[in-house]
C-alpha cells in the first residue's frame, strides 16, 4: 500500500495516508470513540463530528492514530493486534492468528522492527524541534 485515501461520512474532510501504518490495533476502546484518559486530542469533521484520528501524549502531535474505519477502503489494512480485549463483546471472536492482549502492551514486544525505527525517527524530530 503506497498511500490510502479516507475521510468522515460527509465527506467534508478528506485526507491521505502516504504509507504504511507503523501498527494497526483493533481496540473495544476506539469503538467508544476514545473517551478513555489516553487520547489527548481527537481530531472530528466539523460537520458530522465523526472521529478521524486521534493524537496520544507519549506521541504528541508527530504520530496520528487513523481510525480504520474511515479510510475508503477499510478492509486493505488488518490488524496487526486486539487490544483492550477484557472489554470487548462476548459474542466477538477474534483471529487465532492475530495477537490478542486484554489490555495494552509493550510495543517492543508487538511492533515489527521497521515500524519502532520510524517510531524512534519521529521522537527524534520531535525532540530536535522542541
Amino acid at each position: 500500500m503506497e498511500q490510502a485515501d479516507g475521510g468522515c461520512t460527509c465527506r467534508f474532510v478528506r485526507y491521505r495516508m502516504s504509507g504504511l501504518p507503523m501498527i494497526v490495533h483493533c481496540c473495544r476502546w476506539c469503538q467508544r470513540e476514545s473517551g478513555a484518559a489516553f487520547a489527548q486530542r481527537i481530531s472530528r469533521c466539523p460537520r458530522c463530528r465523526i472521529a478521524l484520528w486521534s493524537n496520544y501524549a507519549a506521541a504528541g502531535s508527530a504520530i496520528h492514530f487513523v481510525r480504520v474505519g474511515t479510510l475508503a477502503e477499510p478492509d486493505r489494512l488488518s490488524p496487526d493486534v486486539h487490544i483492550f480485549t477484557a472489554s470487548k463483546q462476548p459474542w466477538v471472536v477474534l483471529a487465532p492468528d492475530v495477537p490478542a492482549v486484554p489490555e495494552y502492551y509493550k510495543a517492543s514486544a508487538i511492533w515489527s522492527a521497521a515500524s519502532l525505527e520510524r517510531r524512534e525517527r519521529v521522537r527524534a524530530r520531535r525532540e530536535q524541534t522542541q
